[in-house]
């Protein structure tokens, strides 16, 4: 396929099904129904779920300074905040292109070389993707009870533990296939984890190691907070803590998965809370209360970085 045609595809394809899942989610909400939702919202709830949105920001650029200083390069915060704001406008736009523009940033008003920022990047979303399967199985852990109780009474509980078996059973035949894989896709899938592993143990040897782990442990703290912080906005609304962590997860997941999780985020959101008996209605219009809220906070600081950022680094 033509290297052109890829491009499109991977800017069109997210935003076509995030057109469509926009028009899946409001056929269970009328517009007028979901507009009520909105001014009916206690804005202090929103107000103070985007406020631990920011501190995770403003933690993420300042994180980001531990893995610049071993390789000599001491950024302003300020320029280091701004790109992280940047990066996040622009994947709105395209999908993971905000790293990118994120490494462009720091090369044009840090004078740090693309690939070295662009390097630490990668590092920094090691170690968050580690912090989201840590979730994953703290959810698993504390709603251990609901989760078996779900499958088992939704499948056979032989067929489950035989599935599982099986499932590990593939999963070493797998791993003995990409030890010995040479070319192909499975060398690729073996580089990755190669490099996964490499990132995770020069997390572990780099200088100010526990302050990077505090900073990644906070980040993602806030994350959790600002999801659960906003669900008091809807009057009546009630949702248990394994519905906050299962909802966060799916929400999570849907960011990664289009435009900023556009369409897909309100539906995640709400089909993640109705396993905890939460109505579908109010349901999606927390969803869609908490997208816009984020997605409105990323807009305005992002656009603003955007435009300061020449400005207050005019002498380059």
């Amino acid at each position: 396929m033509n290297l052109s045609i890829k491009k499109t595809l991977k800017v069109t394809l997210p935003l076509i099904l995030g057109g469509f899942l926009v028009w899946y989610s409001l056929s269970k909400i009328s517009i007028a129904t979901l507009i009520s939702y909105f001014k009916d919202a206690n804005y202090w709830w929103i107000s103070l779920g985007l406020f631990f949105g920011v501190l995770s920001h403003l933690s993420r650029a300042y994180r980001w300074k531990f893995m610049l200083e071993p390789m000599g390069y001491k950024p302003k915060f300020a320029n280091s905040t701004m790109a992280v704001l940047v990066a996040y406008l622009v994947n709105y736009a395209v999908p993971r292109a905000g790293e990118i523009s994120r490494a462009a940033v720091m090369t044009n008003y840090e004078n740090i070389p693309f690939e070295k920022g662009f390097g630490t990047i990668v590092a920094e979303r090691i170690a968050d993707l580690i912090m989201m399967l840590c979730i994953i199985m703290i959810t698993l852990f504390v709603q251990f009870d609901f989760i078996y109780e779900l499958l088992t009474k939704n499948f056979n509980p032989t067929k489950i533990i035989l599935l599982l078996i099986g499932f590990v059973f593939a999963f070493y035949i797998f791993t003995l296939y990409i030890k010995k894989a040479k070319t192909g896709i499975a060398l690729k899938i073996k580089t990755f984890v190669l490099g996964l592993a490499e990132g995770v143990t020069s997390i572990f040897k780099m200088k100010h190691k526990w302050a990077f782990i505090f900073h990644t442990v906070f980040i993602w703290g806030m994350y959790v907070l600002m999801f659960w912080a906003t669900i008091p906005a809807i009057k009546g609304l009630e949702v248990p803590l394994g519905g906050v962590l299962i909802g966060f997860i799916a929400g999570g997941f849907s960011i990664a998965a289009t435009n900023g999780g556009i369409g897909l985020y309100p539906v995640a959101v709400a089909g993640a809370l109705a396993l905890f008996g939460v109505p579908e209605e109010p349901a999606t219009a927390f969803g869609w209360i908490m997208w816009t809220a984020q997605t409105a906070m990323i807009i305005i600081f992002g656009g603003l970085s955007f435009l300061v950022l020449p400005l207050y680094n005019k002498n380059k």
